[in-house]
């Protein structure tokens, strides 16, 4: 008898569903050395949606509430181990020996395991807890003492053998298959949920005799039927739950898979998309309803978008808490740590560090806006910057409330403009301006009257000049080298004075005594 899990509509978190395997263990294989994955990392620490993969997999773990979490690491065992907490108990692999084998390491931590064992790997980090608790029932309910998931899949290496009542028979690698195996659709995704007691024995019962002289955590399969045990499949309709990550390009399958749950997980929450295909976000970020998020948006790392936030095409907002009834772009880059209030307008180009902006604040357009503090009803002209580093340290500006910084203003950190200020366009401001106050800080306007027409003449004989025949004139009737000469016509007069010239600057340069 083949068991079906059905394919779940959206990414649903632990909140959502109470799922408890209190009396059952989970053990984590996540020792691989992931070589085609070509990289310097373990390939578990790679991330999804903002996520290493392995994390996803502790996530789900976690949300069944079990007895005991244990994962089995390898390559990089110090790098993983750092990047995860307390909560999770860590046996190291030295050795790579097969799955069985990755499991035998982690027997010793199951001392005290009286109930089930479920098995679960590090790169396949798109399965569901929903999925994990449907194998569950399935257990309970014939009476199983072990529960494999299956899928129908191209990409996994193992195929179910049946017999003819529809009962799982064996698991067959397909380095090790016939011609004939080899057709069978149906996959092994290798998550096994074990009575503790079947698990034990299986594991003493393996050899390394097959192709790859490994120890195949399969065989416990084939020795539990052997045994007369009860084993069950449950074949799960959505594949890509299964999906596990070797090459960069299946770990851009399922950040693409993951990418979509989140979005539709978002809009059955009422957070509406131009182009639900063209966004990017984070699967820790939260955003309110009635928000409108445009194409080609990124959300990445714990964002926190309130209702109503209107985000424009091409904007970045990385970490950062973002109030209700804001607008934000497009072409807005959100940098970390700003804190964003109600009704907030950031427009185009502006950039955004480690600032805080007070309710009503508006910064349209081309401005630089880090380690500040805003106050509310702020206005924050075009061009206007926080000059935040002077080679040396970052320094804060703070900015009172209903102050008013004109365009292509320059704000040298540490500086503060008090509530209702005024900074006039084009001031480099370097000490605090009091409130209530003008701040003015530029060169004074000069203007030269006639300097354009006389400028114009100039350049017209320039012109002229170029364009007449060598010694003659614009007129064409007087010599060019008499001109500047001597009245006598000769170009003595001419040689005298550069001369003179000459000597005149000489003498400037001469130092004094």
């Amino acid at each position: 008898m083949i068991h079906f899990c059905p394919a779940w509509s959206v990414y649903e978190t632990d909140d959502e569903r109470n799922f408890e395997l209190s009396d059952t263990a989970v053990i984590v294989l996540a020792a691989g050395q992931g070589t085609r994955m070509k990289s310097r990392r373990a390939k578990v620490l790679h991330e999804i949606c903002g996520v290493p993969m392995l994390g996803h997999v502790l996530r789900t773990a976690k949300a069944l509430s079990p007895s005991r979490l244990i994962v089995v690491v390898g390559r990089d065992a110090e790098e993983v181990r750092s990047r995860f907490d307390e909560d999770v108990e860590f046996v190291v692999q030295k050795e790579q020996r097969g799955t069985g084998h990755a499991v035998i390491v982690a027997v010793p931590r199951l001392d005290s395991v009286t109930g089930d064992v479920l098995v679960l790997y590090g790169d396949t980090p798109l399965l569901r807890p929903e999925t994990i608790e449907r194998m569950r029932a399935v257990k309970d309910e014939q009476k199983a003492d072990l529960v494999l998931l299956t899928a129908q899949a191209e990409n996994i290496p193992g195929h179910v053998l049946r017999d003819a009542e529809g009962r799982i028979a064996r698991i067959i690698e397909s380095s090790d298959a016939t011609p004939t195996e080899l057709e069978i659709e149906e996959r092994n995704t290798g998550v096994y949920l074990f009575s503790a007691e079947l698990l034990r024995e299986g594991l003493a019962s393996l050899d390394s005799d097959n192709h790859q002289g490994e120890l195949y955590l399969t065989d416990v399969v084939s020795f539990a039927v052997e045994r007369g045990l009860r084993v069950e499949g449950l074949r799960i309709e959505d594949a890509d739950e299964c999906l596990g990550i070797n090459t960069r390009k299946e770990l851009a399958d399922a950040t693409r898979v993951m990418r979509r749950r989140i979005v539709d997980r978002l809009m059955s929450e009422g957070v509406s998309f131009i182009d639900p295909d063209a966004v990017y976000i984070d699967v820790d970020v939260r955003i309110g309803r009635d928000s409108m998020i445009e194409a080609g948006v990124v959300i990445s790392g714990n964002c926190e978008l309130g209702e109503g936030v209107h985000i424009k095409a091409g904007c970045v907002i990385e970490d950062s808490r973002i109030g209700t009834d804001v607008t934000i772009g497009p072409s807005a880059h959100l940098r970390p740590g700003n804190t964003i209030g109600d009704g907030v307008k950031i427009g185009n180009f502006v950039e955004l560090k480690n600032s805080t902006l007070g309710p009503g604040t508006k910064a349209a357009h081309l401005s630089y806006i880090g380690d500040a503090d805003l106050g509310s009803d702020v206005n924050f002209g075009c061009g206007a910057i926080v000059v935040n580093y002077d080679g040396y340290q970052k320094t804060r500006t703070t900015i009172g409330d209903g102050a008013f910084i004109g365009c292509n203003v320059n704000l040298v950190s540490p500086v503060v403009v008090e509530a209702g200020a005024f900074v006039a366009a084009g001031s480099t401001v370097t000490r605090d301006v009091p409130q209530d106050a003008l701040a003015v800080a530029r060169g004074r306007q000069k203007n030269i009257d006639g300097w354009v027409s006389r400028r114009e003449r100039r350049l017209a004989r320039s012109v002229d000049s170029s364009e007449s025949p060598e010694g003659t004139d614009p007129q064409g009737d007087v010599s060019v080298t008499e001109q500047s000469g001597s009245p006598g016509g000769s170009d003595q007069g001419s040689d005298a004075s550069q001369k003179q010239k000459r000597q005149k600057k000489s003498a400037r340069k001469t130092p004094r005594e």
